[in-house]
């Protein structure tokens, strides 16, 4: 049986920024305990496929006892290796059709984009959710596209049929207008992964898009 989908708080974790798998374990376990509500394993170093394993066996074990989704980014063969409850892939990953394939349809699938020619051509009957981003620049991935900003998010919010996330740059600071185009919620990185206190840090974040709504 799928987890619930709720995009309004979701953790994209960075085994750099968190400390290795010890690290983005305990950052699992606080954020989510502080309002996380989608978390995702993403490496933007080379991680072997052991390593990939490893850290996406712990966390899933870590949110096995909540309602909170784990996906894998990229890795179809991880998701599939762990039963993770979903894969995100972007543009230059394997194609829709075909991750949907391999995975079933049991298994949430989420697609980025980052234009309005991506979002045109999503088969949206395959895919669950959208990353829309980068919204503002962001250093926590380095092959990024453009940031979009508020004006095109808003556009990209009107014509996508599906739920989505906002990603890029994006933390208390600036997520009120990026909640305010109609989006379900936010992606974030740094602005929880690495931080001194990562429970004011997730509570901050929940209490500001409540506020935003």
């Amino acid at each position: 049986m799928k987890k619930q989908l709720d995009l309004t708080l979701y953790l994209v974790l960075d085994p750099l920024l968190c400390g290795g798998i010890d690290g983005m374990i305990t950052t699992t376990k606080i954020a989510v305990e502080n309002g996380v509500t989608a978390v995702q394993l993403r490496s933007e170093q080379e991680y072997s496929g052991k390593n990939w394993y490893d850290a996406a066996q712990a966390l899933k074990e870590v949110l096995s006892s909540t309602q909170v989704p784990l996906f894998i980014n990229d890795h179809v063969d991880i998701a599939l290796a762990i039963d993770a409850d979903g894969v995100h892939i972007g543009q230059s990953d394997l194609p829709v059709e075909v991750t949907r394939r391999l995975i079933g349809n049991d298994k949430w699938l989420g697609l980025s984009v980052s234009n309005l020619v991506q979002l045109e051509s999503v088969p949206w009957q395959l895919v669950d959710y959208l990353g829309i981003g980068p919204i503002f620049p962001t250093t926590t991935k380095k092959d990024a596209a453009a940031a979009t900003g508020i004006t095109q998010l808003k556009e990209l919010v009107k014509a996508k049929q599906c739920p989505a996330v906002a990603i890029g740059g994006i933390g208390v600071n600036n997520l009120t207008e990026v909640i305010q185009t109609g989006i379900e919620g936010i992606a974030v990185v740094s602005a929880i992964c690495g931080q001194a206190n990562l429970a004011k840090a997730t509570s901050d974040l929940i209490s500001k898009i409540k506020l935003a709504k």
